[in-house]
């Protein structure tokens, strides 16, 4: 498993293409060669991009579901809908279809952000009000979902 670190700003051209800062080129190395699945992100609204061994992982996960349960099938319809495969070109740019765009409303100003094993690609307006929108509560999220007791071996 990759664990992607950083936070890179770059720009988006009237093509929808976008230039991959060489700090997270170099990150992305070994998965250059496999390519990418871009998507939907589940709740928020921007887009997610797994290196092609990522995704075949959770393709596994998700093919264990059950599909004669209704709301199994809805599922995995929703979160393939818009699923692209992409690479990133020589020139070292990623495009993102039109219909992505759409759904994310991506502009000009892009943010690249790590989240362990895939990167969220954001708007930069939308990204920087969904970060200061859970800033408040992050003390309390923190807690909640990586407080342990001590003797849980938790992390600290």
């Amino acid at each position: 498993m990759n664990s992607f670190i950083g936070t890179y700003e770059c720009k988006a051209d009237a093509k929808g293409r976008l230039m991959i800062p060489a700090g997270l080129k170099k990150q992305l190395s070994v998965a250059l060669q496999d390519g990418f699945v871009l998507k939907r992100a589940v709740f928020q609204p921007c887009l997610e991009l797994y290196p092609m061994a990522e995704w075949n992982a959770m393709m596994q996960k998700v093919n264990k579901l059950n599909r004669f349960k209704k709301k199994n099938n809805d599922f995995i319809r929703r979160f393939t809908a818009g699923v692209k495969i992409v690479e990133v070109d020589n020139a070292g740019r990623l495009l993102i279809p039109k219909d992505l765009i759409a759904f994310s409303g991506i502009s000009k100003q892009v943010v690249l952000a790590s989240a362990v094993n895939i990167l969220e690609i954001w708007d930069k307006d939308k990204y920087e009000r969904a970060i200061d929108d859970a800033a408040s509560d992050f003390a309390d999220l923190a807690e909640e979902v990586m407080g342990q007791d001590d003797d849980d071996n938790g992390i600290s």
